[in-house]
This record gives C-alpha cells, structure tokens and sequence, in this order.
C-alpha cells in the first residue's frame, strides 16, 4: 500500500538528508509535509556553515533582484528541497508545490506517524533555528 502523504519529522535530522528524500517522493507524487524545521541540524564546522549561508544571502545584493536567500528555517527548508528538483521544468513545478514546510509541529500532525530521517553525527552540528538567528 503506497501512502499519498507522508509526514517527516525533521528534529535532529540533518537538512540534506530530509530535503533529499521529501524532493524524491514529491516527484513521485507524494503530498509531503515536513514539520519541525526549525529543529533540522547541517553538518559541518559551524563557521563554515554560517559563512557560506552568510554569502548566499548577501549575493543578491542591494540594487540587485535576486537570487532572493530566506531567513526562516522552513524557508531554508523548502529552499533547499527546490535545488534538488527541475523546479523551472512542470515536473519538478508540480513536484515543489506538494512540499509543505512548518517550523513546530501543527496540532492536526501531533498524532500523526511520522518519519524520521535522524543519523549520529560525530561533531556537534548547527541547528536552522540557531542559523536564522545569526542570518
């Protein structure tokens, strides 16, 4: 039996490994809502993470109209799942439009099963929420 909706659970996930699986699944046809984004972990030294989001966000400039980088972590989130699709392309559109993201967990997911993508990390990793806070 092939669920149509499937929840992740994005605590202590790292943002790769659930923006991965959530693009594979909506280009399968799967309506995807990810909760808890603001709890997602990207791994690596943490001013190496900081910097490269720092550099992402300034790149669009003042004067200029794009590229437009968020600062909410279900942004960065959704963000991060439309690089891994054909987002320009009706697939991939259509794809982007089946991803939900919110940043807790809303009270109609709370007794829902959820999927967790969870992986021990060797060093202690930055966390979305502490990420837009510095952004």
């Amino acid at each position: 039996m092939i669920k149509e909706k499937i929840i992740i659970d994005a605590g202590n996930s790292p943002l790769g490994r659930v923006a991965s699986y959530a693009a594979k699944n909506a280009l399968i046809g799967k309506a995807i809502t990810i909760v808890n984004c603001d709890n997602a972990v990207v791994s690596g030294r943490k001013s190496s993470v900081i910097g490269d989001y720092k550099e992402a966000r300034t790149r669009g400039g003042s004067s200029l109209n794009g590229p437009h980088f968020p600062r909410e972590p279900f942004r960065i989130m959704k963000r991060t799942v439309r690089g891994m699709l054909s987002y320009k392309q009706g697939r991939g559109h259509d794809a982007l439009k089946k991803v939900i993201c919110y940043n807790n967990i809303p009270e109609e997911f709370k007794q829902a099963e959820k999927i967790s993508l969870t992986k021990d990390l060797r060093i202690k990793p930055i966390t979305l929420k502490e990420l837009s806070n510095i952004l």
